[in-house]
């Protein structure tokens, strides 16, 4: 596929729909079929293509896309995962963002906002990078620069290095507080609730994703990204630890971090305080992409890390 999909494609979704509904399509992308789901918004503005986490079929992000007010939202199985067939080989993330482009391009839009959760936050890294003239704005949540990421412990890691919690709800059960934190440590019901929605997870196609990831990393260009970023990060994440998200709104220009006051599924737990955060994001014409060198860059996050005469670095 050629990367430069912005010329030629129609400028108006082909898909007319009720705003607030959620229509899921099967669509082939290169030979590949991909479960797509879009929640269709009242707004004007440009899609949100949405990366679920590792082993996240497209309906455990409901919560998110039913809190949503007006934005049209876009998600897909990654292959192996949910309604999406596996692929024969495994699979880089710049493959993934190339089948997400042709989605995109496929849907009919001309300029997408991104936003990825968990391992989706680093395709969604990925597609910024990879696309930057297609990618307006994006939005990074509970999610790390790849394998230089500051990790989880290592009984966290454990838990997570096989799809278990996805095929056995005892097992999810007894381990969701460990792995996910915040409001799963409190409210018991919280975990039947996400637990009911996973299905269609693989152990062919989870180890692919784990693949995808492996000796990935974002750092050497976080500083070029141009686009507008929020940066969400839960303060009881024992998954993907808070530092990771200072680290990426440190390095990315023109980011921003806000810590939520959950662990890692926020958008799940808080639906409509995460919608609201990034949906007020999306909307906010005065941000502009502010391309920066790699010497600025480095020189404002030494700096931010550095403890001021107040106190230390503000936070949002």
């Amino acid at each position: 596929m050629n990367d430069n999909l912005t010329s030629g494609k129609r400028t108006d979704p082909v898909v007319v729909a009720t705003p607030g509904t959620i229509e899921v399509r099967q669509i082939t992308i290169d030979g590949q079929l991909l479960q797509v789901a879009v929640r269709h918004g009242s707004g004007h503005g440009p899609p949100l293509l949405l990366f679920n986490g590792i082993g996240a079929n497209w309906e455990l992000a409901r919560p998110f896309l039913e809190a949503l007010t007006s934005t049209t939202t876009v998600i897909f199985d990654v292959p192996g995962v949910g309604g999406s067939p596996r692929p024969l080989l495994p699979y880089r993330p710049s493959t993934l963002a190339r089948l997400a482009a042709g989605l995109v391009a496929e849907l009919g839009y001309a300029e997408v906002d991104v936003a990825g959760v968990s391992w989706g936050g680093g395709i969604a890294q990925q597609f910024a990078h990879q696309y930057p003239t297609l990618c307006r704005r994006l939005v990074l949540a509970a999610t790390a620069p790849g394998f230089t990421m500051v990790p989880a412990s290592p009984s966290v890691l454990w838990k997570m290095a096989t799809p278990r919690r996805y095929t056995d709800k005892d097992y999810m059960n007894r381990i969701a507080a460990d792995i996910y934190g915040g409001a799963f440590r409190d409210d018991p019901s919280l975990i039947g609730r996400h637990a009911a929605a996973m299905h269609g997870t693989r152990n062919l196609g989870y180890l692919y994703q784990l693949l995808a990831m492996a000796g990935w990393t974002s750092l050497p260009w976080l500083w070029s990204l141009p686009q507008p970023t929020l940066v969400l990060m839960g303060s009881d994440d024992p998954l993907v630890r808070p530092i990771n998200g200072h680290i990426l709104a440190g390095l990315i220009p023109n980011a921003e971090l806000h810590m939520i006051d959950d662990g890692h599924l926020f958008l799940v737990t808080r639906p409509a305080e995460t919608a609201a955060l990034i949906e007020a994001f999306l909307a906010d014409e005065s941000r502009q992409a502010e391309p920066s060198s790699l010497l600025s860059r480095t020189a404002s996050y030494v700096k931010n890390l550095v403890p001021t005469s107040e106190g230390g670095r503000r936070q949002s």
